[in-house]
């Protein structure tokens, strides 16, 4: 019996729940902070705005001088942004600029392309100025508009990027506790497997695995720690991962899951508490989870495409709910460019790309292999289980990468 894709990942989710708990945050100065998710949560500890303000350049006025026919108002002096306004008085008119504090007794804007003359009379005169009517409120930022005192401002778990990072610096806030990302001990394996930069052998490949998981993980914020390639040796591997593991929060291995007859990392788990089994899904299927002496681990499939299609579908998005960071891969819906078939009782994931006007157009084929045409892609395409095949313009669930 094959396990679903969404329980594999409440397993993993369930594995590295203790490192969400408390204690491994810090506090950063807000741009050090950029990319990491926020520990606490913030109440905000002033209003945004904190006082009205105008919208516009214009005529800040008592919204009551003016009936439906327009009035003709005197001018008093202007309200530059940063300034304190004096009170307005009735059947007059305060030339404001965009920003600047709205006078006590002003309730409205009218904006200086709608006033005869159309332009701010010299300080000092004695200027008139004729305005339509505005109704209360138009064209005012009212004080707390955007947040208020003592409201939520950022939930715990928020992601924080620039449009997070600028709302904390207009509460006048510098300092954030965010979340330390975990450190994952990477190991790639396999007799088979050269460093890139080598010499290749015959009946030997460059590792991919390597470069593109740890590239995925560093995108997403983790701690990598690599460990090289280790050999098909068990005890060779065992050395390893003890070598090693004492500074991870979590050993990710690749390859040597399967039920061949050279599994490494099945051969060097023997004795720890690991389960091997199958998910039902396309590419990834063969997976590995528990703990190697006492370190959570998790073991990858060796095929290119399936480790990394493992760590979007069960890795990244426990991370995002444990730490708050990465941010979730934004979901879309496509219609296929082109038919599709896929196992009935897996849930199949396809590289893809997606096209201007809500297309999608699957790259390569479905093996595990082709690098090729991951790297030609920007979106993964889910067909969930049960569905065998797909006809052209179907729509279906697209993961932006």
């Amino acid at each position: 019996m094959h396990r679903t894709v969404a329980t594999h990942r409440e397993a993993v989710r369930q594995l590295l729940a203790p490192l969400g708990n408390g204690g491994r945050t810090e506090r950063l100065a807000l741009l050090d902070a950029l990319g990491r998710g926020l520990a606490q949560g913030i109440t905000a500890p002033l209003s945004l705005p904190p006082f009205s303000n105008s919208q516009m350049d214009g005529f800040a006025i008592r919204s009551a001088d003016v009936p439906e026919s327009g009035a003709e108002l005197r001018v008093v002096a202007p309200v530059p942004a940063g300034a304190i306004p004096a009170a307005l008085e009735p059947g007059t008119a305060a030339p404001i600029m965009t920003g600047a504090m709205m006078p006590s007794g002003a309730d409205a804007v009218v904006p200086i392309e709608r006033a005869v003359p159309d332009s701010f009379p010299v300080p000092g005169g004695q200027a008139m100025v004729r305005l339509p009517p505005a109704a209360a409120g138009t064209f005012v930022r009212n004080a707390g508009s955007d947040v208020a005192a003592g409201q939520p401002a950022l939930a715990a778990g928020t992601f924080l990027g620039p449009g997070q990072l600028g709302l904390l610096a207009a509460l006048g806030i510098c300092e954030v506790n965010v979340y330390r990302p975990p450190a994952v001990l990477l190991v790639t394996t396999g007799d088979e497997v050269v460093e890139p930069g080598q010499p290749l052998p015959a009946g030997k490949i460059y590792d991919s695995n390597g470069t593109l998981l740890e590239a995925a993980m560093r995108q997403a914020g983790v701690c990598v720690i690599r460990a090289g390639i280790s050999t098909d040796s068990p005890e060779q591997l065992r050395a390893v991962l003890r070598h090693h593991s004492t500074a991870a929060d979590l050993i990710v291995t690749t390859g040597g899951v399967s039920k061949g007859a050279y599994e490494v990392v099945r051969q060097a788990m023997d004795g720890q508490d690991v389960e091997f089994l199958h998910v039902a899904m396309q590419p990834g299927g063969p997976q590995g989870i528990g703990t190697f002496d006492g370190v959570p681990f998790l073991g990858f499939p060796g095929n290119p495409v399936s480790c990394l299609v493992s760590f979007e579908m069960f890795l990244r998005p426990v991370l995002a709910g444990l730490f708050g960071a990465p941010a979730p891969r934004p979901v879309v819906r496509a219609r296929l460019a082109a038919s599709l078939v896929s196992p009935e009782g897996k849930h199949q994931v396809r590289r893809g790309t997606l096209l201007p006007g809500g297309l999608v157009r699957l790259e390569g084929g479905d093996s595990s292999h082709l690098v090729h045409a991951l790297a030609s892609s920007n979106a993964l395409v889910h067909v969930p289980e049960g569905v065998s095949e797909l006809a052209e313009g179907s729509e279906v669930e697209v993961w932006m990468l």
